[in-house]
């Protein structure tokens, strides 16, 4: 028997357990259950084949053989794309849309967890051939824990502080704290909103969430988040039941107004904790070279 078939099978195994655990379907029902999950798992079974055949290939001095990494790395690519084209097309559905925002970070996921595959079967096939399969189930472990680590970003709670504020008008405006939402002209819309409507502010912990909250496609995350968490009190044509966020444009605070279903506010303030950070959000003014300046020559 060949001496490379144990690693390899070795490899394959612990990328595809990767894989399984880097793949769940959540509330966000994405991805679907079963046939997304079908593909998403066949992906990574040849993304796991791929890593544990590049260390024999390597050992064999057969370095033709890692030019198919590159080649899935180009298919890996072709796989956000279609991630990104079939949200797209259902997003246009949704009652309360992801926004392309959200879309491009699901989409880099998918694609970033295949790598973690083919970098965890790779680990796991070396460390069978030049030790034993002992260390080479430690190591797959460490693996496993660190792509674990990866794919769990940071949320909402860790940095903005999250508080109920109740809804008022101030004649046809709507207001969360002294924070504008939008013109409701017509009394019964009013009545609705006041009965199923509910506020929150979220308050940034420093400059950096400052911007960081004020990016338009973080704030349709969190509508999302919430809308299919708990519901939404609305249907298509109805645009004075749309949940909205606005910005305080003098400290940065953003008022969240949602219309959900189940309307417990501890549940609320929750969920909204829970929204992912999206990376595309991200912005980190405090680091930028005039910032720096300044604090020196405040030294």
């Amino acid at each position: 028997m060949n001496e490379y078939i144990y690693p390899i099978v070795f490899g394959i195994l612990i990328g595809v357990i990767a894989r399984i655990i880097m793949l769940r379907t959540d509330y966000r029902q994405y991805p679907t259950y079963l046939h997304g999950k079908i593909i998403h798992l066949a992906l990574g079974f040849i993304a796991a084949s791929l890593g544990a055949m590049a260390v024999p290939a390597l050992m064999e001095k057969e370095f033709t053989a890692i030019t198919f990494l590159t080649l899935a790395a180009s298919q890996f690519r072709e796989v956000r794309n279609m991630e990104r084209q079939t949200l797209t097309e259902i997003d246009g559905l949704e009652l309360v849309p992801r926004g392309k925002t959200y879309i491009e970070g699901i989409a880099i996921s998918f694609e970033g967890r295949n790598y973690l595959v083919i970098f965890t079967s790779l680990v796991g096939t070396l460390l069978f051939l030049v030790y034993n399969v002992y260390i080479a189930f430690l190591g797959g472990i460490l693996c496993l824990l660190l792509g674990k680590m990866l794919m769990s970003g940071s949320t909402l709670k860790d940095i903005v502080d999250i508080e109920h504020h109740p809804l008022h008008f101030d004649g046809a405006g709507l207001y969360i704290d002294n924070i504008y939402i939008m013109n409701i002209g017509l009394t019964e819309r009013q009545e609705d909103i006041k009965k199923y409507g509910m506020g929150f502010v979220l308050t940034p912990k420093n400059m950096n969430i400052n911007t960081t909250i004020a990016n338009l496609g973080q704030r349709q995350a969190i509508l999302h988040d919430v809308s299919i968490s708990l519901g939404v009190f609305r249907d298509s044509g109805t645009p004075a039941l749309t949940p909205l966020i606005k910005r305080d444009l003098d400290d940065g605070r953003i008022g969240v107004f949602i219309l959900p279903q189940i309307r417990e506010v501890k549940k609320a303030a929750e969920i909204i904790g829970a929204v992912p950070v999206l990376e595309n959000a991200i912005r980190l003014p405090s680091k930028s070279r005039t910032h720096n300046k300044d604090e020196e020559a405040a030294q």
